[in-house]
C-alpha cells in the first residue's frame, strides 16, 4: 500500500543575490563605484556574483597576471630592434658613423638576472672590452649616451623605444651622441658603466619597468649626469610610465629634454635637479634681479 510522503511547507533559503534563472534577480550585483573605471585602470567597483568576483573580472585579472609574467620572462630581440632603428630616416644621423652596439650584463641568463640584481648592473667582459675598444678608436667627445635595456619588460622596450626616440630626436640635434647601446639582462645602473667607459657627459637609460597588473608595457627613463660605477639612485632623474596609455611619447620627450638641458647647464642630476617642466612660474635668474621679499 502506497504511503503519502509528507511535504514540508518550508523552502531552502537562498542568498539574496544568488544567480537564478527566473529573470527576477540579476546574477551580478553592480557596484556604485564602477563609474570610476572610466578614469582609471585600477580595479575599482567590480561588483560581485554572490560572494565572489564576477567571472569576467576574474578572467581579466588572470589575463593581466599572465601578461605580466610574459613581459618579465620574454627575451628581447635586440637585433630586430636595432635593425628597425637603422631603417628610420630620423635616426640616420645617429647611426651613420657607428651602428648600434649589442651589449650584455654579467647576468648570463634570465634566472640569474632575477636572482642577482648586482650582476645586471655591470657589463660582462666582452661588452666592456667592446666599449673600451670603441673609446680608444675615436677622439670624439660625447654629450649623451642613449642606452636601451630590456629590464623587467621586454614588451615595453619593443613597443615604446622607437616612438619615444623619434619624439626625442628633434630636440637633441645639437647633442653629440655615442652609438646607441642595446643591453640584455640589464638594470638601470648599467648605464653608469657605459657612460663611464665611453666618457660621455650624460646617460639616458630606457628600460622596461616592473610590470603591473594593468601596465605590462611601461617604459622608464633614467637620466644621470656624469654617470660612474657605484652611483646610487640619488644621482638619477626618473620619468616613468611612458606608453600610449600612460605618459605619451611627445610629453615624455619634452620632459626628458628639459631635464637634459638643465643637467647640462647645472652639470648635475638626481635629487639636486628638480623637474619644473610643468611649472607656470617664470623665474628670473639674472644677476640684476632682486629678491622681491626683501626689496
Amino acid at each position: 500500500m502506497s504511503q503519502d510522503i509528507p511535504q514540508s511547507n518550508k523552502s531552502f533559503p537562498t542568498h539574496p543575490h544568488a544567480s537564478v534563472v527566473t529573470g527576477k534577480e540579476e546574477p551580478v550585483t553592480e557596484n556604485a563605484w564602477s563609474k570610476l573605471n572610466a578614469f582609471t585602470d585600477a580595479r575599482v567597483g567590480l561588483g560581485r556574483s554572490g560572494i565572489s568576483v564576477p567571472t569576467k573580472h576574474l578572467l581579466a585579472f588572470q589575463l593581466a597576471h599572465a601578461q605580466a609574467i610574459d613581459a618579465v620572462h620574454t627575451q628581447l630581440d635586440s637585433g630586430a630592434l636595432s635593425k628597425a632603428l637603422l631603417e628610420q630616416d630620423w635616426a640616420k644621423d645617429w647611426t651613420k658613423n657607428c651602428p648600434p652596439l649589442m651589449l650584455h650584463s654579467r647576468a648570463t641568463d634570465r634566472a640569474t638576472y632575477l636572482q642577482r640584481p648586482d650582476y645586471g648592473r655591470r657589463l660582462d667582459e666582452e661588452s666592456a672590452n667592446k666599449l673600451d675598444e670603441h673609446r680608444a678608436s675615436t677622439t670624439q667627445d660625447y654629450d649623451l649616451a642613449i642606452v636601451v635595456v630590456d629590464g623587467l619588460s621586454s614588451l615595453a622596450i619593443e613597443q615604446n623605444t622607437l616612438p619615444f626616440l623619434q619624439a626625442l630626436a628633434s630636440h637633441i640635434n645639437d647633442w653629440k651622441l655615442t652609438p646607441i647601446c642595446f643591453v640584455k639582462q640589464g638594470r638601470v645602473a648599467i648605464g653608469d658603466d657605459i657612460c663611464e667607459r665611453l666618457n660621455a657627459k650624460c646617460v639616458l637609460v630606457l628600460i622596461g619597468e616592473r610590470p603591473g597588473l594593468s601596465s605590462p608595457d611601461s617604459l622608464g627613463l633614467y637620466l644621470t649626469w656624469g654617470g660612474k660605477v657605484g652611483f646610487t639612485d640619488a644621482y638619477r632623474n626618473c620619468i616613468s610610465n611612458v606608453r600610449p596609455a600612460g605618459l605619451v611619447y611627445q610629453e615624455a620627450a619634452r620632459k626628458a629634454f628639459y631635464l637634459l638641458n638643465e643637467a647640462r647647464t647645472l652639470k648635475l642630476s638626481g635629487v639636486k635637479l628638480k623637474d619644473r617642466s610643468d611649472d607656470d612660474l617664470i623665474m628670473d635668474t639674472s644677476k640684476e634681479s632682486k629678491n622681491f621679499l626683501i626689496s
